[in-house]
């Protein structure tokens, strides 16, 4: 079973570990689009036309399911995927949503996420239709801040305050509604207090269970598109070892 998984950076590695802790002998290949990151603050056409790359660049591997590991792909790009291509794929929105609504006691759910992600109201528009009263924010810091590496300390504390604070004593669940924001769950669960933090990855690898089979060579694959100084420090802190890559140029047609 070949999997293909694409994401902006590095974030969507967060769902890739989860998929791999669920689906251990399958073959997996990951694409950061690193050199174009972050996807939140691009027009929805650009957005588009980015997932129509990645995704072409990993069906070249024979892949059998893709998973769209980026909230705004998702948000702007997974329909128009799923009309292109002839396998199934699979968006972080739904899974995340329905997680969200199943540990809230209030229905009170908050959403941050890119600047693109918040303004498509994806999140929202889900969430009123299952009677949540949700409240959004766009924090567009957050996702440089964890591709630099800055999880902790007193700038993130700053950043993490300085986006939440209108959110926080409104909220019992919090949706990190961007594959790079669990990177930041420590810091945002110090901050907000008692609320249910929701990152969709697990939701996602139990709905790509469900279509794929556990059967392969459990091998990996992963290819950026620039690489950043701290690149490798970043891959083993999300997948918890080292792990070889390769760097391909900007997918042109990518």
């Amino acid at each position: 079973m070949k999997i293909g998984v694409f994401d902006s950076g590095v974030g969507g590695l967060t769902v890739l570990k989860a998929l791999r802790e669920e689906l251990p002998s399958a073959d997996f290949f990951y694409l950061g689009d690193t050199a174009r990151v972050p996807y939140g603050g691009k027009s929805k056409e650009t957005i588009q036309r980015y997932s129509l790359e990645c995704a072409e660049f990993l069906l070249s591997f024979g892949i059998e399911l893709l998973v769209v590991a980026c909230n705004t792909a998702s948000a702007y790009a997974l329909e128009l995927l799923r009309e292109s291509l002839t396998i199934p794929v699979v968006g972080v929105v739904q899974p995340g949503v329905e997680q969200a609504l199943k540990v809230s006691k209030t229905k009170r759910i908050g959403v941050i996420g890119t600047r693109g992600t918040v303004q498509s109201a994806v999140y929202q528009n889900l969430l009123k239709e299952q009677g949540a009263q949700p409240i959004a924010k766009a924090c567009p810091l957050f996702v440089p801040l964890v591709e630099e590496g800055i999880i902790n300390g007193k700038i993130a504390q700053s950043v993490v305050e300085y986006y939440l604070e209108e959110l926080k004593g409104k909220v019992d669940t919090l949706i990190l509604a961007c594959t790079h924001y669990p990177l930041l769950k420590e810091t945002i669960r110090e901050y907000m207090g008692d609320v249910e933090i929701v990152d969709s990855a697990q939701a996602v690898a139990q709905e790509v269970k469900k279509l794929a089979k556990n059967e392969g060579n459990g091998t990996l694959r992963l290819f950026f598109t620039d690489n950043s100084p701290n690149l490798s420090h970043l891959i083993k802190l999300i997948l918890g070892e080292e792990q070889s890559y390769e760097t391909i140029p900007v997918l042109c047609k990518l």
